[in-house]
């Protein structure tokens, strides 16, 4: 597996924006475009999991969104405030948001064009499944497949997370990166949950590096605010004909596994498939499994 052609990080330009990205395989192969989700680096991507992807014969890349990483951060935009958030959760209220979800679509779409890429399949994790929901919509010609993982179509009558546990994992996240470290173990044992046993070195290892990386608690509140205030998709995705598949735990506590459902009941034809005791992570245990079920999707088509 690691014969696999490793592509080092590299900035591009994209949508005005710098972009960081790496890849692994051969880049004549179909591409695979993996998107993180909120607050989440290209990191989160296991290494191991990417080589199993491009093992099958695909040019698979990940990159840090914009306000992450080592991606552009857009310094100069505040933040929502935790008032704004409740606001939101109470009254619906907008948290004017520096930008949206179709932004991040360009975003990513700038990626392909920089990279020469005229089609890619698409995997998105929570705000990244959001995102490539949204590219499917905006921009059909350049995707060949979806694969939508712990996400949700913007429906905002589905079920949610308490407001404390929403709150838990965006407003308390301490400034001192010490305290981080801690404070993002805490995070991920929550979102993980006890079914799938918690790899503590591995995910202390990733969170360091994380910080190291790109130290960016601003940068998490605005893209919180482009979630929250982009609209519904489910109107769009009930029009795709993009071959999808969707895949969500039944132990989710942030996106509630009726929000896969209801992904992939608003797509047509969609695949679901379900794990039992999964959390909002991609646990070690899953990788194997998990970069199977896109593999057969992908090849299916």
């Amino acid at each position: 597996m690691h014969s696999i052609p490793y592509q080092s990080e590299k900035l591009v330009n994209a949508n005005g924006l710098q972009l960081n990205y790496d890849s692994f395989g051969d880049p004549s192969n179909p591409a695979i475009v993996l998107i993180m989700g909120l607050a989440t680096q290209m990191i989160y991507w296991d290494e191991e999991f990417c080589r199993m992807l491009a093992a099958q014969g695909f040019w698979v890349i990940r990159f840090d969104n914009r306000d992450v990483g080592k991606s552009t951060w857009l310094k100069g935009v505040r933040k929502p405030s935790t008032l704004a958030l409740i606001g939101n959760a109470l009254f619906n209220r907008s948290l004017g948001a520096a930008y949206l979800l179709d932004d991040m679509v360009a975003d990513t779409i700038g990626l392909l064009d920089a990279l020469d890429i005229k089609q890619a399949h698409f995997v998105g994790a929570s705000m990244g499944g959001m995102i490539a929901q949204a590219l499917a919509i905006n921009a059909p010609q350049r995707i060949m497949s979806l694969t939508s993982i712990m996400s949700t179509t913007g429906d905002r009558s589905l079920p949610k997370p308490s407001l404390g546990f929403a709150l838990k994992m965006i407003g308390s996240a301490p400034k001192d990166k010490k305290e981080f470290q801690a404070h993002g173990m805490k995070v991920w044992k929550t979102l993980q949950g006890e079914h799938y046993e918690f790899d503590e070195k591995r995910i202390a290892d990733l969170i360091g590096h994380s910080i190291s990386r790109g130290f960016n608690l601003a940068g998490s509140g605005r893209q919180l605010a482009a979630i929250v205030d982009s609209p519904d998709r489910t109107a769009g995705l009930n029009n795709l004909t993009i071959p999808s598949l969707v895949i969500h735990g039944d132990a989710d506590p942030l996106v509630p596994v009726a929000c896969g459902y209801a992904t992939a009941k608003a797509i047509p034809n969609a695949q679901l498939k379900i794990y039992a005791g999964m959390g909002h992570t991609l646990p070690s245990a899953l990788h194997t499994d998990i970069s199977q079920a896109i593999i057969e999707h992908i090849k299916a088509i």
